[in-house]
């Protein structure tokens, strides 16, 4: 299977490992966006509004691409600044992309409570509470 992982730039410490492991069971990894540059954001971000804009931008696209190119997106969610099984925005919307192209999501860990709890519920996400035998 081809798996887009996809995360918080914080949790990019944990995908070697998961990696591995997903490999090991012959699937194809999709690491996420800028995985190997992680502060490339920052850098858009200091050249100021409109290029900040335009980047990210062209990140959402890009990942509407992958997205429709994989069978199934993992979601690594831990424990962010205090935060259980932390799911960012830009996660959340790649998320969505794959809900709405029909693509297998999987959670790592629970959902998260919080505001977009029901929409992340609506999804229809596979729990794997750390076992990646079940992908």
């Amino acid at each position: 299977m081809k798996i887009f992982l996809i995360c918080s730039k914080r949790f990019y410490g944990k995908i070697p490992a998961i990696k591995k492991e997903l490999e090991s069971s012959d699937h194809k990894i999709t690491l996420p966006n800028c995985y190997d540059t992680p502060n490339t954001e920052d850098k858009f971000r200091s050249l100021g509004h409109d290029a900040h804009s335009e980047w990210k931008s062209s990140m959402i696209n890009h990942s509407v691409n992958v997205v429709e190119n994989v069978d199934s997106v993992l979601v690594l969610n831990f424990e962010k600044a205090g935060q259980s099984n932390y799911i960012g925005g830009a996660t959340f919307l790649e998320m969505y992309d794959a809900f709405r192209l029909g693509k297998k999501i999987y959670l790592f860990n629970d959902i998260p409570s919080g505001i977009l709890y029901d929409e992340i519920v609506g999804f229809n996400p596979v729990i794997l509470n750390g076992d990646l035998n079940l992908v």
